[in-house]
């Protein structure tokens, strides 16, 4: 199956999306189900990995709802917080539900860099690893090595790493994420998600724009270890869905079959044991 290994929904009646506001004017409406699938049978994608947008448990409880909905929502990354006494629960109240897949902190929004460190949060990630679930690392690139010693510490938690951590493609600075993605490639086990750059990019990015970052990560990651995901409908913001699937392909056009399709499907399905 090809597989969209990260989108989102929302509905701004519901209140908790605190980051979208009126002038992100080409997202700020509800994007649901319906606008999504006819992108989905345009580009040939057979189901999706739905990631939470907001920091709270009802947005979650959403989420799921929708999965019992629709069947091409193959997985759903929620949210609890980890710092709250009651988090393993809400992990064991998810698990109920045969999409539940895994969760995602809101890394690049917290202020303090060491955050994901703090001794306080591993019974939330033991219980990722007790539990079979995945952990997407929502980073920046100032985030990295200490993701790199979080990853040291919990070595058996599967991790998929969100957007290539966001390097800072409208600058043209790589060396640095560079050699952090490359250590963290060749010394953990985790994943990475071959998504979100265009809106890293200056409006005007083509896909040699993003080969430098794209190469980078297949050399160090490899074919098997990167997933790719569209971002929509934040990806609107810097591209249509249909120009991401054909950049995409345009930029993994040296890949022999078997590997594309790795990447666009059967990484996900390893990264988050998506249900058929």
């Amino acid at each position: 199956m090809r597989i969209d290994a990260h989108q989102h929904f929302w509905a701004l009646a519901r209140g908790d999306y605190s980051w979208l506001t009126p002038e992100l004017t080409e997202i700020y409406r509800d994007f649901l189900p319906e606008d999504l699938i006819p992108l989905l049978h345009q580009t040939d994608i057979d189901g999706t990995v739905l990631v939470q947008a907001a920091p709270s448990v009802a947005e979650t409880e959403f989420m799921l709802t929708l999965a019992n909905q629709h069947g091409f929502i193959k997985g759903v990354v929620g949210w609890v917080d980890f710092e709250h006494p009651e988090a393993v629960a809400d992990i064991d109240r998810y698990r109920k539900h045969p999409a539940f897949v895994g969760l995602r902190p809101l890394i690049q929004d917290i202020a303090d860099p060491d955050w994901m460190l703090g001794a306080n949060l591993r019974p939330v990630f033991e219980a990722l690893i007790t539990r079979d679930l995945t952990f997407d690392a929502l980073t920046l690139p100032q985030h990295l090595k200490n993701l790199h010693s979080l990853l040291s510490r919990y070595p058996e938690m599967r991790v998929v790493i969100d957007h290539g951590s966001k390097p800072a493609i409208r600058d043209g600075s790589i060396d640095e994420w560079a050699t952090d993605m490359a250590a963290l490639a060749r010394t953990t086990t985790a994943f990475c998600k071959l998504s979100g750059l265009v809106t890293e990019a200056n409006p005007d990015w083509s896909a040699e724009t993003l080969r430098p970052y794209v190469d980078h990560l297949l050399e160090t990651f490899g074919p098997n270890r990167l997933l790719w995901g569209s971002d929509w409908p934040v990806c609107t913001l810097a591209s249509s869905y249909q120009r991401w699937v054909d950049v995409t392909e345009e930029l993994l056009a040296e890949l022999n079959s078997r590997q594309r399709a790795a990447v666009l499907g059967g990484n996900a399905a390893r990264a988050y044991k998506l249900r058929d």
